[in-house]
Order: structure tokens, then C-alpha cells, then sequence
């Protein structure tokens, strides 16, 4: 049975045909490759905000009837969410790991299908977890980043055509006014929608929706961020609001007019994902793609271009690395050889890098605290800590050896002037290209 057209892959498409049309014969003058080493990191303001994230469906386990149980259920995933990490009933340790990381931000999700399990009945005993989760984040001393949806809404709202139905943005709004006004006296982050165009496309992979709503979709996210950023500031005047982009190299500018671009007005902060590179001597940004994102290259200088498109495109905004890292498979080592610890130090560089060269980068959050379940499969390891979800019951977490080296960033605010990349950045870097490679850093 057939599958129809994904964005993702109109986007992998125009990558390759850029990657084609650049890669021969780039003229030198052009495409002068970086200088590594030739500046200092800067040091970065002491209210920096460092950071962890995580979402509810991908770490909670024991999720209750929604769209992507359902998906899971159905049979076309790797695996099953099951447990998880169990951070339904282990957030307290969780915490605690955070917190011993020396980090001020904790991003967690509060899952509408949790505590709307049935039109208009809340669950009660849901509803005390997450007082108890977000107080627990804010006593061991870090501000919650809350997460209104990261993509996972109730079976009953599925029932009803979800995001093809034009009645569910009233129903979004009216459970994310309810966290809001329980949740707002902590004065916490927000993230209205988890990266907006990755949604959409998940939704016509699931089947959700069919290609012609996705003008639709897109229209009721705009106006559920735009409504509930008003009703956020009418309860906190001082709220940090935002919707985090998923960052794709080269084409995101093409991506920003579909969500982001209609929302700058109500953007306090412009949230970053990012996590691949791309340069013509390294294309395979197409596994991120693939059920194989572990062999996609993470050349850390991508973010330093990244930060800076969105410096110049939305001049004032401050900018937050709200999620960042690199895949394992399994925990083993990468092809590249890259380790995580190494990665997180580069990746750090290139962020004071950026931050010297005037763009107000405020914080960075690593993603994630622990591994997780990757929207259909346990097998790529994002984790500052490895779970064995689907091989160890005791779901112990053990510490890689990111950990220390996140540690010492914390504790120092960033990698120290004399730190050098462990990997040179690439030659003509595609990331927002052409910039990237005509106006390569030094």
C-alpha cells in the first residue's frame, strides 16, 4: 500500500539538489574554508540559562489513549512506548540528576491526553502528578520550560478529525488555558507547539490529515500560539514564550514563512532546535530522515550558522538553543568516531562563538536528560544518561560521558578561552547556505 508524499522528503530533495549544483568547483574565493582556532570562545553573561529537555509521551511510559498510541499501537513502529524511562513515576530522580548537573532549565511536556483522558473529565490523579513534577523541578532550584504540545493530543480528539477538524483549536485552547492558569504563578518558560512543520509532517505520515489540510493545519497552530501567547501574558506580563523550530539546513528559511514568520510578533524569544550539518563533502543529512539518523553529520559549527541566520532574519530577538545533542545507536559508538562528551564541548564553543560575534544567544538546553522513546523506536540514544528501555526492567540510568563534561560547562559557564574544537569546521558549510559558505567563520 502506497504512502503519500512526505515534506520531509521534498526537503531532503532540495538539499541533494543544492549539494549538486554547489559541490563541484566551488570557487575558493567563495568558499574559504573556516580558520579553526582563530578566536576565543566568548564568555557568556552569568544569567546564562543551561538547560535540559525532555517531552511527556517520549518519557513518561504508561501513556493513555491518544494519536500516537494509537500510531504505535497500529503496528507501524519499531517499537512499542511501553514504560519508557518511566519518568511518570521516576521524575523525582530525574530531577535530582538534573539539578546535580548544575543546570537552571528543565523543559518537560504536560500531556493533554493525560489529564483529559475524555471530554471535559480531568483526571484528577494526573493532574496532582504534574503539580507535584513542576514543583519538585522549581524546589530543587531550575525554572520549568512547559511544553503545551509536543505533537501528542487525546483519542478522543483523534476521534473527531484532530487538526483536520475545525473545532480542535477551540478544544486546544481550552486545555492549554487550564495549565497555563495552574502553572503561571511559577513563572515558568513557554513552548506553545513543538516544532510546527515536523508536527504537520508527522501528521501526514500518521495518516491524520491528507496533504490538502495541511494549509489548514498550519492556519489553527499559527492562531492557537498567537491566542494562547496573549492569554499567557494577561497572567504572567513578564513570560518568556516561544515555539521551537526545528532547524533543517539550507531550505529553513523556506520553512520559516509557513509558521514562524506569521508568529514573530508573538515570539518573546526565537527556540532552536538543532542537530544536523550538511557541506558538500558530507551529504548525509538525508539519514536524519531514515530510521539511521545516528549516521547523519553533526558538525557542532552548523549551530554557529544556524544562530546566525536567525540573528539576521528576526533582528532583536533573543535566541534559545531549546534543543540540541547527537544519536547513538543503541549507545554504541558513532561511525565518526565523534563521542558525546566531545560533541556537547564543541557545540558549547561554537554558541560562545556566535555569542562574541554579537548574537544574543540566552541559553541552551541538551536534549535529553535521559534516552527516550524517538517516535517509534528506542534504538537512537540521545541521553546525557542511557536507559536499556528495551533490555534492562530495572530502567537504570547510567551516566555517559557527557555528563562530566556538562558538569564542568555548567560550573564554569561555557568551555574556557583556550578550548579548541576536537573536529575542524567543515569546509563550506551548507548549513544556511549560500551565508554559510560565502561567509564562512574564521
Amino acid at each position: 500500500m502506497g504512502h503519500r508524499p512526505r515534506p520531509v522528503v521534498l526537503i531532503a530533495a532540495v538539499i541533494a539538489t543544492i549539494v549538486a549544483i554547489t559541490a563541484p568547483g566551488i570557487p575558493a574565493a567563495l568558499a574559504a574554508p573556516p580558520v579553526a582556532g582563530s578566536s576565543a570562545p566568548a564568555t557568556l553573561p552569568r544569567d546564562f540559562d543551561w538547560g535540559v529537555s525532555s517531552s511527556g509521551f517520549q518519557s513518561e511510559g504508561f501513556s493513555p489513549d491518544s494519536n500516537w498510541r494509537r500510531y504505535v499501537a497500529s503496528g507501524a513502529t519499531h517499537d512499542r512506548v511501553g514504560t519508557s524511562v518511566d519518568f511518570r513515576h521516576r521524575y523525582r530522580g530525574d530531577i535530582a540528576l538534573a539539578k546535580a548537573l548544575g543546570v537552571k532549565v528543565y523543559r518537560v511536556g504536560i500531556e493533554w491526553a493525560r489529564i483529559e483522558p475524555r471530554p471535559g473529565v480531568l483526571d484528577r490523579t494526573e493532574i496532582a502528578y504534574y503539580d507535584a513534577m513542576i514543583a519538585a523541578i522549581v524546589a530543587a532550584g531550575m525554572r520549568p520550560m512547559i511544553t503545551l504540545d509536543h505533537w501528542v493530543y487525546p483519542g478522543w480528539v483523534a476521534d473527531r478529525g484532530g487538526w483536520a477538524n475545525p473545532e480542535t483549536p477551540a478544544l486546544w485552547l481550552r486545555n492549554a488555558r487550564r495549565v497555563v492558569d495552574r502553572y503561571s504563578h511559577f513563572h515558568p518558560i513557554w513552548i506553545t507547539i513543538n516544532e510546527p512543520t515536523v508536527y504537520v509532517t508527522n501528521e501526514l505520515k500518521t495518516g491524520a490529515i491528507a496533504a490538502p489540510e495541511v494549509p489548514a493545519m498550519l492556519d489553527r497552530l499559527v492562531h492557537v500560539h498567537r491566542e494562547i501567547y496573549r492569554y499567557i501574558h494577561r497572567r504572567d506580563a513578564s513570560a518568556m514564550v516561544s515555539s521551537n523550530v526545528a532547524y533543517v539546513p539550507t531550505v529553513e528559511p523556506v520553512l520559516d514563512t509557513q509558521f514562524v514568520d506569521r508568529v514573530a510578533d508573538t515570539l518573546d524569544f526565537i527556540g532552536i532546535d538543532y542537530y544536523y550539518s550538511i557541506s558538500p563533502a558530507n551529504t548525509g543529512a538525508w539519514h536524519a530522515l531514515t530510521d539511521e539518523s545516528w549516521l547523519a553529520p553533526v558538525s557542532a559549527d552548523g549551530l554557529y550558522y544556524a544562530l546566525r541566520h536567525y540573528s539576521r532574519r528576526y533582528p532583536g530577538k533573543p535566541l534559545y538553543v531549546v534543543e540540541s545533542g547527537m544519536p547513538t545507536r543503541d549507545g554504541a559508538a558513532r561511525a565518526d568516531g565523534y563521542r558525546r562528551g566531545d560533541h556537547l564541548r564543541d557545540v558549547v564553543y561554537w554558541l560562545q562563538r556566535a555569542r562574541g560575534d554579537g548574537v544574543n544567544v540566552i541559553g541552551y538546553n541538551y536534549w535529553s536528560l535521559t534516552d527516550n522513546f524517538e517516535w517509534g523506536s528506542y534504538t537512537p540514544r540521545f541521553g546525557l544518561y542511557t536507559v536499556n528501555v528495551t533490555s534492562d526492567p530495572t530502567l537504570t540510568r547510567r551516566p555517559t560521558d557527557a555528563v562530566s563534561a556538562y558538569r564542568r560547562i555548567t560550573a564554569d559557564n561555557g568551555v574556557p578561552t583556550g578550548y579548541r574544537p576536537t573536529r575542524p569546521a567543515e569546509y563550506c558549510s551548507l548549513v544556511a547556505a549560500p551565508a554559510s559558505c560565502v561567509e564562512p567563520v574564521h
